[in-house]
Parts: structure tokens; sequence; C-alpha cells
């Protein structure tokens, strides 16, 4: 009976997104404004999933979201590098999964603006969260999640 309930509490434990170890997934550079907490609530988000983020805040945000690609009408609340592509906004953790299994050849991915209920943000969802990828013509739909 205990051999049966430490086997399933390691089974639990393995299939549980928020165990998953920093090792198996790329690190990440968020940036941010300085007094932005949603994008802080991000960051802690990503790393519940695994991911070893560093957060940098900036006064020239748009600056960078113009240097890494990302399009004027589909800017998130901030900017993230990963593994070669750039994710804009409060992309939920499984999109941004997909897009490092997949590996398109696109710049990035990107949930425009601040919708309430994403990953980082207050509120309920209300509608499925559109995503976006830029980088190889105009942007087109990702996922919609």
């Amino acid at each position: 009976m205990i051999r049966t309930l430490i086997v399933l509490m390691m089974f639990s434990l393995a299939l549980s997104p928020t165990m998953a170890p920093a090792a198996d997934k790329p690190a990440a550079t968020i940036y941010k404004t300085p007094n932005c907490g949603c994008c802080e609530q991000y960051a802690t988000y990503l790393r519940q999933n695994g991911f070893e983020i560093t957060v940098k805040p900036t006064h020239d945000l748009t600056m960078i979201k113009r240097r890494y690609g990302v399009p004027e009408k589909f800017d998130g609340c901030h900017t993230m590098l990963i593994d070669g592509y750039v994710v804009e906004g409060h992309v939920p953790v499984s999109t941004i999964n997909r897009m490092l299994t997949e590996r398109p050849s696109i710049t990035g991915i990107t949930l425009p603006g601040m919708p309430q209920g994403s990953p980082g943000m207050t509120g309920t969802k209300r509608e499925p969260f559109t995503i976006y990828e830029f980088g190889q013509g105009q942007p087109k739909v990702y996922s919609v999640e």
C-alpha cells in the first residue's frame, strides 16, 4: 500500500508542469518597463513551468521591440528572447513550448496588448487568446488558446 502511494506521488510530480527541471528548457531574457508588476508575475509563471528567466528593466522597451522585429500593431506588455525567438506579451507556456518544439521559420510570436486572465495578468479570461506569428510576411494566427 505504501509503495503504491509513493509510486502515485512520484507519477503525479512527474506530470506536474510546475516541476519541470529548468535544464530541459532554454534560458530566456524578459525586457520590461521598470515598474511593471504583471511582467514580474509572467516571469514567475514561466519559472514555475521550468524556464530559467532573467528580467531586465529598461526605459527603451519600444526600441527593443523594433530591434527584434515586433510589428507595432502587435506590441505586448514585454519582450522575451528565447532560443533564437522573440515572445511578445503574455503568451501561454503551451504555445511557447509548441514553438520551441516545432522550430518554425519565424521571428517570433505575440499576444498583443494585456488580455485579462492571460498568464501574469489579473482578471478572468473572457475569450480565447489569439497568438500571432511574425517575421515571414504579414503577421498571421499561430494559435488560439
